[in-house]
This record gives C-alpha cells, structure tokens and sequence, in this order.
C-alpha cells in the first residue's frame, strides 16, 4: 500500500550509481523515484551504538543522501561484543568517527555529520528540524521522552526501539499520522526501574535484529511504501523465538507537548533504609574505621578488577538470603557493584536484615568510579 513520501525525490541518480542500488531499483513500488526519495533525505541517527551499528550501516548502504549521528561517547573494549561498526583499533576514540570511516568504505556518496554530543534540551529541537527523520537508539527513558517530545513538537517522524537482554521492541512516533510515546507509556520511569545493557546484559545479535527492523520502518517513511509501525508496538523476544505486534492510539486526555520540560526523573520523597555515599567518602572510612566492603557483583566480574580487602556475595545469593560471610555486627557495611544500580538493591535488602545494628550504604559510582577517582585506573567491561 502506498503512503504519502516522507522526502522529495532527488533531481536524479549518477549513472555510475545505478548498479549499486539496482535491487531497490527493481523492487515494486520503490523504483527509480525512491531510490531519489533516498538519496534526498537527511536522516538523524541519536546513538552509535548497539541500535546505531545496524542503523547506520543500512542506511549508509541504502544511500541516505545525508545521514547525522548524535553521540557523546567513546569507544570500550565492551562494546565490541555488539556495536558491530567499531573496531579494536577505536578503543578510546569518538563513536561518531566510526560512522565516518564506515561512509567513507562503504558508500563514500553518503554525507556524514558528526556531532560529539548529547541530545538536550537546549539543541533537541534544532536539531529535529534540520532532519526529515529521526531514529532513536540511546539507551535511557530521559533521552527516549525527550525524542519524543520534540518530534511531537516539530512535526518529525521518529522510530523509535530498544532492548533489553533477550528482547527487543520497535515503534513509530510520526506526529503526522499516529500516536507518541507519551501515549502508550505516558510518564518517564525511574532511571534505575530497568537495568542497562551494562548491569543487565544483551546478546549482542540482537541489535542487529532490532536495528535492521528499525531502518526498514525508516526507508518506508521515506519512501511512502507499505504500512508503518506508527501505532503499533513490535515486540520480539529471541529466547522464544516469538514476535509479535500489540496496537495503541492517541490518548484523547493527553494534552498535546507544545514545549520541552523536565526529562531527569525528581527524586522520590520516600525515606531509603540506608544511605548512599561517594568513593572519596568510602575512602575515607576505610583509613578512618572498620568499613566492610560487599561486592554483589557476578565471579566474573571480580576476575576483571575487584575494590581491595571486599568481600564477594553476589546479588542473587545475597537476596535468596544467603549472607552468612556479612556479620550481624559489621558497624558499617559499603555495597559496591559496577556502577551502583545492584548496590542499591543489595543495600536495601541488607539494611532490613540488619534491623538497625549497622549502618548500610551504596556505593554511587561503584567499582568504575573507585578504580578511576582513587586508584587513577581507567577501566572498561
């Protein structure tokens, strides 16, 4: 079926080109003109990594005629298990260089603009006008809601997917045409309510399932070809070999976004049962008292680098109640893990069990922070 193009089509397409894309050439409904919608769009990428690999790679070999890619980070040594578009040889360099060299091999026709940065308030909406479409691959709600908002506000279609572990789910926000996201999930979660692919994991070939439904919607969107995702939400889940699709529409109670607001979730009033505290602040406990150390991390995790003098029990185990090694007594009790989302789990549990006869803390930052604050030590897993 097809659907009003997204983008105008190019003047025309170098002969020299013609063979490279002949499978689109040839395909119904695409042809010539949209292989030209193609090469005319401009399209804005937010996120090179697990979802911007696939993205990106298909969109530079379909010929996107204009392709920016939003990102901030670095390469890790960890994000080679997923983000296919980088290289050993990119450790420690800007993800965004990888799309240029990736233009470069590839489809050097392509333009890529590389921006070092992160979506916020203060450049989301210009840059959602400069684009014809966006695709959203970060990987947090505070990004995610933000996306949304200023393509409800400028007008700009956006795909929009993510993943956790063994899932994956996919959707359109096109404020021409069909429901946003504040329709379906209408208030930004907690930051910590879901693990991220750092504290709970993905199998890495997933992205690539996600990322390539992801710039399939795109190419209909600028193609106007077939039926998109807008108002349906696909949902896959590789352990059981399952898809399937659960439909949505507008919330007529919603009143429409008319300006960016707040995206960093406001800190809830409810008492903690313990405390957090900072690795200098650790630190000093450990020259000044009797601080005992608890890493709740997995056994591979401590083979990789471990805070000196903790101890070792496990999330799961610690929260099945086996915690015979922290003693009743223990005055003051740190729960560490890699970044602090399990820490604040450990140390809720562990301060209910303590039933006041200890002071029990989460360590902000974890075990990434203390190695790079206080041991100088730049880690990466």
């Amino acid at each position: 079926m097809l659907r009003q193009p997204l983008c105008e089509p190019a003047a025309g397409i170098d002969p020299g080109q013609l063979a490279r894309y002949s499978r689109h050439l040839t395909l119904p409904g695409v042809g010539e003109e949209g292989q030209r919608r193609i090469i005319n769009a401009k399209v804005l990428i937010i996120g090179a990594g697990g979802l911007g690999s696939p993205i990106a790679s298909y969109l530079i070999a379909a010929g996107v005629g204009r392709i920016g890619v939003l990102d901030d980070d670095s390469v890790e040594l960890s994000n080679l298990q997923r983000q296919i578009m980088h290289r050993e040889s990119d450790v420690g360099r800007p993800k965004v260089d990888s799309v240029q060299r990736l233009a470069a091999e590839h489809n050097s026709t392509v333009v890529i603009d590389p921006l070092n940065q992160r979506l916020s308030e203060d450049n989301a909406l210009e840059l959602f006008a400069a684009y014809d479409l966006v695709i959203d691959g970060s990987d947090n709600f505070a990004t995610r809601y933000l996306a949304s908002d200023a393509a409800e506000i400028t007008g700009t279609p956006l795909v929009w997917g993510t993943l956790f572990q063994f899932s994956g789910q996919v959707s359109v926000f096109d404020p021409r045409t069909g429901p946003m996201l504040r329709d379906i999930f209408p208030e930004i979660p907690d930051a910590d309510s879901v693990p991220s692919c750092a504290e709970g994991g993905v199998i890495g070939a997933l992205c690539g399932v996600v990322g390539s439904v992801m710039s399939t919607e795109a190419l209909k969107l600028i193609t106007g070809i077939g039926l998109t995702l807008s108002g349906k939400l696909w949902l896959y889940d590789a352990l059981a070999a399952s898809v399937r699709s659960l439909e949505f529409v507008a919330d007529p109670q919603r009143e429409q976004v008319v300006q960016l607001g707040q995206y960093q979730p406001v800190a809830c009033a409810v008492e903690e049962p313990f405390a957090s505290l900072g690795v200098h602040e650790l630190a000093a406990m450990q020259r000044d008292n009797e601080v005992l150390v608890v890493d709740v991390r997995e056994s591979w995790e401590r083979d990789i680098i471990a805070i000196p003098h903790s101890i070792h029990v496990p999330l799961d185990r610690l929260l099945a109640g086996e915690h015979a090694q922290i003693p009743r007594e223990a005055g003051i009790i740190v729960m560490v893990c890699k970044s602090g989302v399990r820490s604040r789990k450990a140390a809720s549990h562990m301060s209910r069990q303590q039933a006041g006869t200890g002071k029990v803390y989460s360590l902000d930052g974890g075990t990434v922070q203390w190695f790079t604050e206080i041991e100088g030590q730049e880690i990466a897993y």
